[in-house]
Parts: structure tokens; sequence; C-alpha cells
């Protein structure tokens, strides 16, 4: 493998995408869903700087070619069992990371069965679209936890009554007042939505890459 600008970034993607959860065990929340949102949208960023500064300066390589997708597997895989734990379960969420999960599994096994016609399965532009959807909304979701958490700790102690009398008098607190009114579940809700469409590709294209593989399952006749 050559240590160039490309290579090392694609490494440092496999090494964000393990840290995401590291955030979790080392640091109170809300600042672990902070360092891990950093984390994952450097990662994110530096999956198109990687691709580009390879291509533009004649960098591309066996390693990178081999690398880059793993690494986007495992940042999106990591990254969503991270945030369906922190969650509390949401059915929501659960269904759609589901449905990513299995398409991520179900297409390595084709082309691990493929070989070397793996090739056929090539990367299309809607399944970078598809990358590009989920990583945006796994960055939501993270702020979306973040924020979920505040909410808990800013309300926490104080009667809806109470904050009702707060808000008339004048005294309520301008953060409290922000999650209060809904801006803590916004970023959950996009996010969600996000998520959704995220996996809606992920079934397009999963169908696609099973229609392509279809001819080299059948049994000879």
């Amino acid at each position: 493998m050559k240590w160039n600008i490309p290579n090392i970034l694609t490494v440092f993607r496999l090494i964000a995408a393990a840290g995401v959860p590291v955030m979790f065990l080392y640091f109170a929340r809300p600042w672990a869903d902070w360092f891990a949102l950093a984390l994952f949208i450097g990662a994110a960023v530096t999956d198109w700087i990687d691709g580009y500064l390879a291509r533009a300066w004649g960098q591309e390589s066996h390693f990178g070619a081999a690398m880059d997708p793993i690494a986007d597997k495992a940042m999106v895989v990591i990254a969503l069992l991270v945030i369906t734990g922190y969650s509390g379960m949401n059915p929501w969420l659960i269904l759609p990371a589901t449905v990513i999960l299995f398409r991520e599994v179900f297409v390595s096994g084709l082309r691990e069965y493929l070989g070397d016609r793996s090739r056929l399965l090539k990367v299309t532009r809607l399944a970078k679209w598809k990358t590009t959807a989920q990583m945006v909304a796994i960055a939501v979701l993270f702020l979306g936890t973040g924020l979920d958490y505040l909410n808990g700790i800013h309300l926490r102690g104080m009667t809806a009554e109470a904050y009702a009398r707060a808000v008339e008098l004048g005294t309520a607190d301008p953060v409290r007042t922000c999650f209060a009114t809904g801006c803590a579940g916004a970023a959950t809700v996009l996010g969600l939505g996000l998520i959704w469409i995220a996996a809606g590709l992920t079934i397009v294209t999963g169908f696609d890459y099973f229609r392509k593989a279809l001819p080299y399952l059948k049994e000879p006749k």
C-alpha cells in the first residue's frame, strides 16, 4: 500500500467509524453526542475528498478501491447501531435501520459469491446518492440524540405548570423555551424522515444489484 493522501484519508475513515461508539465510553452525554457527530461529519467529508484527490492526482489504488466501500459501510452500520441504542428503541428508526443493515450484508454476500464477477455490481450513481443520504440522515440523527438529551436536562425538575407560569411572567429561560417548543424534536423528526428516504434508496439499489447477479445464481441446466 502506498501512503498517499487519499489512502491516508481512507484509513482515517476506518478509524473514525470505530471511534464513534468510543465517544460514548469515555465522554458524558451530551458531549459524547457532539464528539460523535463531529467525528462522523469529518469522516463523511473525507469520503468525497479522498476519491476526488485520487482521481485528480492519478493516485487510484487497489487498496483505496477495496477499503473505500468498506469504510463507508463501517461508518453507516456502526453509527446506526449506536443511534438505535440511544434512541430508546424507536420503531420508526429500527425499521429503516434494519433495511439498511440487511441490504449491506446482502450485497456484500453477493459480491463475495460472485468473486471476480463482482465487477458486475460496480457502484452506481444512485448507490452513491444512497450513501450520501444515509450519512446526512445519520448526522442529523446524532444531532437529534444530543438535543433530546439536553431537553431532559433543561426541563428536569420543572413541571409543566411551573414552566407555563414562567412563560407568562417572561422569566422563562430562553434555552428551556427553545426545547419546550419543539427545537429538540425537530432534528430527530428530520433525521427520521431522511433515514426513511435513505432506506428507500437502499431497497432500490439492493434490488438492482440482485437483478444483475440473478443470472449467476441459477442452477445450470
